[in-house]
């Protein structure tokens, strides 16, 4: 097989299959590089997720203020973020189907454009409906983004630098959501929350003019018809579950209007015939989630350790702003830069993580970074309302260095395992892994954190005292959860490149985790 049938940017087919060496090191020199064109489009997307997960994590300041100003209550107001997730939820399940269906090209200017409206009718909205409205829309946007980020890197990108171009979705991933909230404070401080909106839009405006112009696609598009009834099922399973997973913490308060078993049961209901009718329609490669990417071993194996580390993420992070501010005292600003270098840690940590896996495989740095996060996740369990902050940031920075060493080799190590028509369906299947693994950590953490308070409050502890205790009890639960992580992380394996037109056995096809020659 020659150079150019193993990876694209390498030699022309005319290349002779044997090499001298001196050849063999212009070969992976040239593996070593994107073309400008690639890079430019890689480059552009990375901007235009940054740009759409900020937008989602911003809302979390400027809801207080918008309150306010549109005269609404905080279950109502609530809503902004719910709705939110919840179209993510529903719409990144037929993600995979989407960019298949449009190309590469037609899903960047779809996200693009509902982002971009959604926006725009976010900051001129009149009254809270069609602010609401607006939401929904960038989230539609939002949903679609990531997958397909994912899909064109692997697509794109030669197996032997995966790893650091892939470390590259960690500065999206981890570093916006955690400058999302800083920079929402400050343009309240001097400006309206429509500006929060605002502020965003001429970015996603320059982003879809750039690509209009420069991207393009890089897969080949199929004709499938889209099932409306697996659509159907995928918002109610998905949808469902999601949002029934997240009132659990709710109802650890009081008792809500509609009892959480009920989505649950439905979603969980809907999701088997989900599965159901994307088994039938897979035969004629007709599923809007194929779930045949869930055969190849490496890639369940790689998304169950991602959904336990998920699990801690999430739950820490709805954790410990309570904590700081109504356990410790501290104000929102505090709490924001108390969370804010682990955020940037994690992120700035990605491709360096991703060059390591290119040499390393996943195994050596997977272990460590779920060992790492678990020791994390047990110091938490020690922490009491006089706890010093700085014990605090100094375990989250510690957390967020363990789930740095995790995410970029996970992330990798999933995709690499399959074939690449799949690469858009375990794009789809690990955003909604993601979905359902936040809404589980966050019901997990917020009912046990609850029902520990209401218990403490009750033999007579103070309020902030109370809860510190409830928040120390949920990480023991966490660092349980966790420990499951560990233990699986010593199975992973570096999955066969799996090069377009190359054979590939989706089931459980490994390489050993020696580590690759490096380019000369």
């Amino acid at each position: 097989m020659t150079a150019s049938e193993t990876s694209p940017g390498s030699l022309p087919s005319s290349a002779p299959a044997a090499t001298t060496p001196a050849s063999a090191s212009t070969v992976a020199a040239v593996a070593d590089k994107l073309p400008r064109q690639d890079f430019l489009v890689i480059a552009l997307l990375l901007v235009s997720a940054f740009v759409v997960i900020l937008n989602e994590t911003t809302m979390s300041v400027a809801l207080a203020p918008l309150m306010a100003d549109l005269g609404i209550t905080a279950s109502t107001g609530q809503w902004l973020t719910t709705a939110f997730m919840l179209t993510m939820a529903v719409v990144i399940p037929t993600s995979g189907f989407l960019l298949q269906r449009l190309g590469t090209r037609g899903a960047y200017l779809l996200a693009m454009s509902l982002f971009s409206a959604g926006t725009l009718l976010a900051a001129l909205s009149p009254g809270f409906a069609w602010l609401l409205v607006g939401r929904v829309v960038q989230a539609s946007g939002t949903a679609i983004m990531m997958p397909l980020l994912m899909t064109t890197i692997m697509t794109l990108v030669p197996p032997a630098i995966r790893g650091k171009i892939m470390g590259n979705v960690s500065i999206v991933m981890a570093a916006a959501p955690a400058l999302g909230p800083s920079l929402s404070g400050f343009i309240l401080d001097v400006l309206s929350w429509r500006w929060v909106f605002g502020t965003v839009l001429p970015i996603g405006l320059v982003a879809l003019t750039l690509g209009f112009l420069y991207v393009r696609d890089v897969a080949d598009r199929t004709h499938s018809r889209l099932d409306p009834f697996s659509l159907l099922l995928a918002a109610l399973a998905f949808g469902g579950l999601v949002y029934g997973l997240s009132s659990i913490g709710e109802a650890a308060r009081h008792t809500p209007v509609v009892p959480v078993w009920v989505p649950i049961l439905l979603g969980a209901a809907a999701l088997g015939a989900f599965v159901w009718r994307q088994l039938a329609l897979q035969r004629e490669d007709r599923a809007l989630l194929d779930l045949r990417v869930f055969t190849a071993g490496s890639f369940s194996l790689a998304l169950g350790i991602m959904a336990v580390g998920m699990v801690a993420m999430f739950g820490s992070l709805i954790l410990l702003p309570l904590f700081l501010q109504d356990a410790m005292g501290l104000e929102p600003l505090q709490t924001g830069l108390i969370v804010l270098p682990g955020g940037l840690l994690m992120g700035l940590l990605g491709p360096t993580v991703g060059r390591l896996y290119d040499r390393v495989g996943p195994r050596p740095l997977v272990i460590p970074g779920t060992s790492v996060v678990a020791v994390a996740l047990a110091s938490f369990t020690t922490v009491h309302a006089d706890t010093s902050p700085w014990f605090v940031l100094g375990l989250h920075v510690t957390l967020s260095l363990g789930l740095a060493f995790m995410f970029t080799p996970l992330f990798t190590t999933a995709l690499s395992s399959l074939r690449p028509h799949l690469y858009s369906h375990g794009s789809a299947a690990i955003g909604t892994v993601q979905q359902l693994a936040g809404a589980a950590g966050t019901a997990m953490f917020v009912a046990v954190m609850t029902t520990r308070s209401l218990a403490y409050g009750r033999d007579g502890a103070s309020a902030p005292v109370a809860l510190a205790e409830g928040v120390g009890d949920a990480f023991v639960w966490g660092t349980a959860v966790m420990l499951v992580a560990v233990g699986l992380s010593f199975l992973l394996r570096r999955p066969a490149a799996a090069a377009p037109g190359a054979p590939h056995d989706d089931a459980d096809e490994t390489v050993e985790d020696a580590p690759a020659p490096l380019a000369h």
